[in-house]
């Protein structure tokens, strides 16, 4: 009796020694969440470090590449200009074109210029990729007239009634004086602005400054963006939409027509049709033929059956095109370009960058670099 009745004095403090031996446990399980903590902790300072290691790694490896970027970007420079002066030296080719070698096409080339390359040029440790472009092919924004500038805006879709004010203040804010022309605006409308801004009254050094100028919107200098116009998924819906749109549309941008860099003629071999029909005062279909006439019986330009022009006289046999009028025009046209920018595409080890250069020819042993700068 007395041994029955200390068994279940015993049972009766069994759940108390349960819960006492699971203490042990409960500590356990806290001690192990506490090291995967620490673990993750110290794993993500770990790769934190890696990827700081990794990127110095990388900056430091990118720094001790600045000079070969910086003389291989040059060295491009000088390719071209080498290019662009032998050009001149090529016989029976009194003009600048699309299908030469300066500009990427089969022609345009002598013993000199055969064994030359302007792509995937390998020079020490890194690969060159030169591109020309002419500046010729637009018109210099410096010193448009307000006849040019009219029929520019005109191309662009421009209302008449705005075309006056806005021609008279890019004028106002190329010359140099502050009297304001009759439309136009000088340094008191700039300063009435918030924010406020100094007239340039000097010539414009990047075309960008256009958007600056009173009357001259982003739409204007890039051309509208129809795309942007919410319209329906159909041909037809989307023609309703866009005739709906309040805004004025810009069937033509500014930005390809002029450019801050070219002499006072463009080149009927290079330039647009766009540019030719601004330059010219023709209308499309006109502009278009020289394009046509230029580019030979296959009606691509850059290749081997081009016709370029050897003069602006021989504008005179394009249809369209009235003989008397192009001598009038002489001033503005010409079948030679002098200033060039350059693109080198420089790629080392992986590592691209992009130097622009500005080059001019004065003559074939006479290129002269303007400025570099990159990308």
């Amino acid at each position: 009796m007395k041994l029955r009745t200390q068994l279940r004095a015993g049972d009766s403090q069994s759940p108390s020694v349960a819960f006492g031996g699971g203490r042990p446990n409960a500590r356990s399980g806290v001690a192990l969440i506490i090291v995967m903590l620490v673990v993750v902790v110290l794993a993500v300072l770990a790769g934190g470090f890696a990827y700081s290691i990794k990127v110095e790694t990388t900056l430091a490896r990118n720094a001790s590449y600045d000079p070969e970027f910086e003389w291989l970007g040059r060295s491009g420079v000088e390719l071209a200009s080498f290019v662009v002066g032998q050009q001149l030296s090529i016989p029976n080719e009194p003009y600048d074109a699309l299908n030469q070698k300066w500009a990427g096409g089969p022609l345009g080339t002598n013993e000199t210029l055969a064994a030359v390359s302007l792509t995937d040029v390998r020079l020490g440790s890194g690969v060159l990729n030169v591109k020309i472009t002419d500046c010729e092919r637009k018109l210099n924004i410096n010193v448009a007239d307000p006849i040019l500038l009219g029929q520019a805006l005109k191309t662009c879709g421009v209302d008449p009634v705005e075309a006056g004010p806005v021609s008279d203040s890019i004028l106002d804010w190329i010359d140099p004086d502050q009297q304001t022309r009759p439309n136009g605006a000088e340094g008191d409308y700039y300063l009435s602005l918030n924010p406020p801004y100094q007239v340039k009254n000097g010539p414009i050094d990047d075309l960008t400054e256009l958007m600056l100028i009173r009357g001259v919107s982003p739409d204007m200098f890039y051309g509208t963006d129809l795309s942007q116009i919410d319209v329906p998924r159909s041909v037809t819906g989307r023609a309703l939409a866009v005739n709906k749109y309040t805004g004025p549309i810009y069937t033509n941008a500014l930005r390809d027509m002029f450019t801050t860099t070219s002499m006072r003629t463009i080149n009927l071999n290079t330039a647009s049709a766009l540019v030719l029909q601004v330059a010219l005062g023709v209308d499309s279909p006109t502009a278009q033929a020289i394009v046509s006439r230029r580019a030979g019986l296959d009606g691509q330009e850059g290749t081997e059956d081009d016709t370029p022009f050897r003069s602006p006289a021989e504008l005179g046999g394009v249809p369209g095109i009235n003989p008397q009028a192009v001598q009038a025009m002489a001033q503005r046209l010409g079948v030679r370009s002098a200033t060039f920018e350059i693109e080198v595409a420089v790629d080392i080890g992986g590592q691209k960058r992009t130097m622009v250069g500005l080059i001019y020819r004065a003559s074939a042993r006479d290129v002269r670099t303007l400025y570099t700068h990159w990308k």
